[in-house]
C-alpha cells in the first residue's frame, strides 16, 4: 500500500555540503558550497531550513543545529563518475554512471565536429571555446549580428552550447540547429556530450545583450530505465518542474512545466501542491547553479538560498498529512572555489512530513537512496542501486 500519496522532490541545484572523500581527484578539496556561500552574507538567514535541520548537516552561518528538527536530515554520497547535472539527477533515479561524459574545456570541439555541423546546418560558427555564456555573448554578439554566424561554446560541464540573437535567428531555426548537433554528437561516442543547449538572447549591443528564458536542453537519453519510468508505467503522475524534463529527455515524465527562475519554479510547485495528483512532483531549481555558482557570485548565491527558504515556508502549509517532501542537490558548485566548474561534494537530504519527527539519516551511500525510497513508497520496481530510507523515516523496524 502506498504510504504517501504525493512526494515532492526539490533539487536545489548545486547546493553541496562538503567535499567527498574522492574530491582530490576532481581538484575539489576543502569545498563546501552551502557553508561558504552562507558566510559571504553576514546576515544570512534561512529560518525554515534551520528548523528542518539543515544546520545539523554542515556548518552554516547563523544556522545552528537543532535538537528537534522538523525534517529527517543527512547527506548523500555520489558514486557515479563525474559531477555534472545529468550524472547527479540520473543517480537520484537509480542509474550508476560509470563513464563520464566528454568535455572540451581546454581545446574546444574537434574541427571534424564543427565541419560536420556547418555542413548539415548551413550555418557558420564562431567561438568554440570554454566561456561564460553571458561573457561570450558580450564578446561575440555584435559579430554574430553582422555575419549571422552562430556562437558555439562549452563550459566545464559536458555541454555544447549554441547562442543566437532571436531577432537575427528565429527560435525554431536555433532549435533545428541544436537538434542536428544532438544527432551528430550521438553518432560518434567520442563526441557524445551530455547536453546540447540552445541559448537565445536579445539586444543590439554588448550592454543590452540579455539571455532569454527560451533556453532548450537536448540531453542524452538515460541508458537504462529509471524510477520515473517505473512510476509512469504503473500509471502514477510524474510531474516535472524546471529542467527535469530536459535532463531525462522526457523519459518517464507525464507532465512537464518549463520555468524561468527559481521563484517561478517554486510558484509552480505551490500551484501543484494545491491540486490533486497521485505520484511524484520532481522539481529542479537551476538558478543556484547557473546564475551564481558558475559565476562565482557567493553573495548572490546566499540571497538565492534565502529566497528559496521564503518559498519553502509558503509551501509547507499546503502539504497534506499523506504528503512527503524531499529536498536535495545533484552536485556542488562552491562559489569560493577556483575556476567555474561544479565541485565534487556530498549533497544534503531533508525529508519532511508534518506528522513525523525528524531523525538523523546519516551519510547515505548513494544518491539513489532517494529513488529507492520513492519506488518503495509507490510499490514499483526498485533501482539496482540505492537503499530506501522510508522505513527509517516512518520508524518501522525490519523489512
Amino acid at each position: 500500500m502506498t504510504k504517501f500519496k504525493r512526494i515532492f522532490l526539490i533539487v536545489i541545484d548545486s547546493v553541496g555540503v562538503g567535499a567527498q572523500e574522492d574530491a582530490e581527484k576532481y581538484h575539489d578539496l576543502n569545498t563546501n558550497t552551502l557553508k561558504h556561500l552562507s558566510y559571504a552574507k553576514p546576515d544570512f538567514a534561512i529560518p525554515t531550513l534551520q528548523k528542518m535541520g539543515i544546520g545539523n548537516i554542515t556548518d552554516v552561518n547563523n544556522t545552528p543545529p537543532t535538537k528537534h528538527a522538523l525534517a529527517s536530515y543527512g547527506k548523500m554520497r555520489e558514486i557515479s563518475v563525474g559531477k555534472d547535472t545529468l550524472t547527479g539527477h540520473w543517480e537520484l533515479m537509480g542509474i550508476h554512471v560509470t563513464k563520464s561524459f566528454p568535455s572540451y574545456t581546454e581545446k574546444g570541439f574537434p574541427k571534424a565536429l564543427i565541419d560536420e555541423l556547418e555542413k548539415q546546418t548551413n550555418h557558420e560558427f564562431i567561438g568554440n571555446i570554454a566561456a561564460s555564456g553571458t561573457e561570450i555573448i558580450k564578446e561575440l554578439g555584435e559579430q554574430h549580428l553582422q555575419t549571422g554566424a552562430l556562437i558555439l561554446y562549452t563550459s566545464a560541464d559536458s555541454v555544447l552550447q549554441i547562442a543566437a540573437n532571436e531577432d537575427k535567428i528565429p527560435l525554431l531555426e536555433l532549435y533545428r540547429v541544436c537538434e542536428i548537433a544532438r544527432r551528430i554528437t550521438l553518432e560518434n561516442p567520442d563526441w557524445m556530450v551530455g547536453r546540447i543547449i540552445a541559448r537565445p538572447f536579445i539586444g543590439s549591443t554588448p550592454l543590452t545583450f540579455t539571455r532569454t528564458s527560451n533556453r532548450h536542453d537536448y540531453a542524452v537519453k538515460p541508458f537504462q530505465k529509471t524510477v520515473l519510468d517505473a512510476l509512469k508505467q504503473a500509471k502514477f503522475d510524474v510531474l516535472a518542474v524546471g529542467k527535469i524534463n530536459d535532463i531525462f529527455d522526457g523519459e518517464g515524465i507525464t507532465h512537464a512545466i518549463k520555468t524561468k527562475s527559481n521563484a517561478h519554479g517554486m510558484e509552480e510547485t505551490l500551484t501543484l501542491a494545491q491540486k490533486q495528483f497521485l505520484g511524484l512532483c520532481f522539481v529542479n531549481l537551476v538558478d543556484f547553479d547557473a546564475q551564481f555558482g558558475h559565476r562565482r557570485d557567493a553573495y548572490g548565491y546566499a540571497k538565492a538560498v534565502e529566497e528559496f527558504d521564503f518559498y519553502l515556508n509558503k509551501l509547507l502549509p499546503f502539504l497534506n498529512d499523506d504528503d512527503l517532501l524531499m529536498i536535495c542537490a545533484d552536485h556542488g558548485n562552491d562559489p569560493t572555489h577556483i575556476g567555474t566548474d561544479h565541485t565534487r561534494e556530498f549533497v544534503p537530504i531533508l525529508v519532511y512530513n508534518r506528522l513525523l519527527p525528524g531523525i538523523n539519516l546519516g551519510i547515505r551511500q548513494t544518491f539513489a537512496d532517494v529513488g529507492a525510497t520513492i519506488a518503495e513508497n509507490f510499490v514499483v520496481p526498485k533501482p539496482k542501486i540505492g537503499t530506501s530510507f522510508l522505513k527509517e523515516v516512518l520508524n518501522i523496524d525490519g523489512e
